[in-house]
């Protein structure tokens, strides 16, 4: 996992692709959020949100 991070960085860094940084950490972030209110108490609210 940590090579696939690595080599994504080098790839950002040498063709100056910075800006798909903030989606790929979105993506994190909503997948995470998905992942994690499953099943929860926190579900109904995260849907009202969304």
């Amino acid at each position: 996992m940590w090579e696939f991070i690595g080599e994504l960085w080098a790839f950002m860094k040498e063709r100056k692709k910075f800006w798909l940084l903030p989606i790929i950490l979105v993506l994190i972030l909503f997948g995470s959020l998905i992942v994690l209110t499953q099943g929860s108490v926190v579900a109904p609210l995260i849907y009202t949100l969304f």
